[in-house]
């Protein structure tokens, strides 16, 4: 299996919405230099959304709510990749425009002209963009992990459910602990 690290929606303005103190960005920074290290290709998502939101409909409460509030427009500050995890020259940035980090992006076709068939989700939040991933990439067909302690969600009891409860169905969920080991291991 070749696989990649998929790091999401870990934007400036989300982290400063949903940082819980936790030490979430370290902890994910692990991640990604044990990715590195491991030559386990690392790809970025990124929300950013259209000055004026043409592409927001007025039927996606989720995405209504994050055009009223004015957050992830192209091109603003906020809606840049946290620098505590910033890509390296060469690193492929998807934007997507959706939830899920297939939707309105080009990720499956970054995927397939580099064969990897495995994904190793990170990101905030759970109950949005990791969520919606793991439920198109298992719809994909592809091999699956979370790394649990990786995700971070502004609700705690709904991030402890997904990693808990659902998600094992589809994918294994592993600490970043664990998953450093086992790539570096190898």
């Amino acid at each position: 299996m070749s696989s990649a690290l998929l790091v999401m929606d870990v934007q400036r303005d989300v982290v400063d919405i949903a940082d819980d103190g936790s030490g979430y960005v370290p902890r994910l920074r692990r991640a990604i230099d044990a990715a590195r290290a491991a030559d386990i290709p690392v790809i970025y998502v990124v929300i950013a959304l259209r000055p004026g939101f043409p592409e927001v409909s007025p039927r996606n409460r989720a995405l209504t709510a994050v055009a009223r509030a004015g957050l992830h427009v192209e091109g603003d500050p906020g809606t840049g990749i946290h620098p505590g995890i910033a890509p390296l020259p060469g690193e492929v940035v998807v934007t997507k425009r959706r939830a899920s980090a297939f939707s309105g992006s080009d990720l499956d076709v970054v995927l397939r002209a580099r064969g990897i068939d495995s994904l190793v989700l990170t990101g905030i939040a759970t109950s949005a963009v990791v969520l919606h991933t793991l439920c198109q990439a298992n719809d994909l067909d592809f091999g699956l992990t979370v790394l649990g302690d990786a995700c971070l969600d502004l609700d705690p009891e709904v991030h402890r459910f997904l990693t808990e409860k659902l998600f094992p169905q589809w994918a294994d969920v592993v600490t970043v602990d664990d998953w450093v080991t086992a790539v570096t291991s190898r």
